[in-house]
């Protein structure tokens, strides 16, 4: 049982005003308070759950979803996040509205927002796009609100964009912080954020971008691998170099998935397409060029196949520490034998961490849910508080 209590203490002695009326686009635009913040509310609301408290804050609004990207996980859980809080959601189908006919982003984003208090937008297959969109939705229920227009301001939670998936990473931080017993005993722990074979190409940056990210704030060493030609944006591995140097962890990167799994405490091995590919096809996109979409597709999935042996298997499972890291993924993977014939895992190491693996997936609901809460409440310990006192039944039983 997640333990109510503690959250609350812990909530307590942090500073995390500035998230109020506030977005949340990037993990290391938020402070280290604030990020915690956002796990702990996370672990009051679940310790409700648990308890059978309903955690309805809202008697009536709605929060709206645009996925221009496919999604099982995140899309369940940001309605999960609403639902849980008392919103009703609503998705946006781009195809059914009228952003064909020429609607404005300004437009597009007052007309769904009459009611909404929040909105969460997944766009991340183009490169210097799709933070941006959500910047200028943003931007627009801002204005919309400050015009009159609009009676409430709802706030934005990125889902995924081009440069981070903060719900999702936000999520993975929260399940290693529970495995090993607590945020102060990750500092030292050593994480391999490694490129992984698929038979797929496009995949996006966002998540080993998010991890090297985030986790170089906890005070790990943090290693990101790949093939020569397989980089991340060069801006977040900065990022990344900053956050090491400010929490007294470390950040390297290597060409040798061998060197980042060994003595590992964590592995995260998953595709990525290189970042110049990825900018390469947005910009053919913008100039409507079909034909050398394809070819670059062409181009990418044989260079994928030129490194197989960027997999996690058994035996680089035995290169890890005591040869018993625990193994993340944002899901679905390529299981090798499963849903591939060659992939980023073994099938063995998969069903051996498959529990874990939907633990990691059980934290996003309620991490979402913590961003929107923080948000929208100016007294969130207060709140959570009166929500326990009360102690209404979620199910009646």
């Amino acid at each position: 049982m997640t333990d109510f209590n503690k959250a609350i203490k812990d909530l307590e002695k942090l500073d995390f005003k500035g998230m109020f009326g506030d977005d949340f686009f990037l993990t290391w635009e938020k402070s280290e308070d604030e990020l915690k913040a956002v796990w702990a509310v996370a672990d009051a609301l679940r310790a409700l759950r648990e308890c059978n408290i309903s955690t309805k804050v809202f008697d009536s609004g709605l929060g709206i979803s645009l996925f221009r990207d496919n999604s099982t996980r995140t899309r369940f859980s940001f309605a999960s996040a609403c639902n849980l809080l008392g919103l009703e959601v609503q998705d946006l189908d781009e195809g059914k509205s009228q952003i064909a006919h020429g609607e404005t982003v300004r437009e597009t984003a007052n007309m769904i927002s009459f009611m909404a208090d929040v909105i969460g937008i997944r766009d991340d297959m183009y490169i210097g796009k799709g933070n941006a969109y959500m910047h200028a939705v943003a931007d627009a229920v801002k204005e919309g609100n400050e015009d009159g227009v609009l009676e409430q301001r709802p706030n934005l939670v990125n889902l995924q964009c081009d440069i981070d998936h903060p719900t999702q990473c936000m999520a993975d931080a929260a399940h290693i912080i529970n495995e090993f017993g607590g945020l102060e005993n990750l500092k030292g722990k050593k994480i391999a954020m490694t490129w992984a074979y698929s038979p797929s190409y496009g995949k996006p940056l966002s998540v080993p971008q998010g991890v090297i990210g985030l986790f170089t704030r906890l005070g790990m060493e943090v290693v990101l691998a790949h093939p020569e030609g397989y980089e991340v944006m060069p801006e977040v591995e900065e990022v990344a170099k900053k956050n090491a140097q400010a929490s007294g962890g470390s950040f390297r990167r290597t060409n040798s998935m061998e060197d980042a799994f060994k003595d590992a405490d964590i592995v995260y091995p998953k595709s990525w397409a290189p970042f110049a590919a990825m900018e390469k096809r947005t910009n053919l996109y913008g100039e409507g060029d079909m034909e050398g979409i394809k070819k670059l597709e062409k181009e990418l999935l044989e260079q994928n196949a030129q490194h197989k042996d960027w997999a996690c298997t058994e035996d680089m499972m035995k290169l890890t520490k005591d040869g018993k890291a625990l193994y993340l993924h944002c899901l679905p993977a390529d299981i090798t034998g499963v849903s591939c014939d060659e992939g980023e895992v073994d099938a063995t190491v998969f069903d051996r961490y498959r529990v874990p693996l939907y633990k990691e997936a059980s934290y996003k609901p309620y991490v979402i849910a913590a961003m929107i809460f923080l948000s929208k409440f100016q007294d969130p310990v207060g709140l959570l508080k009166e929500l326990e006192e009360k102690g209404t039944k979620r199910v009646l039983r």
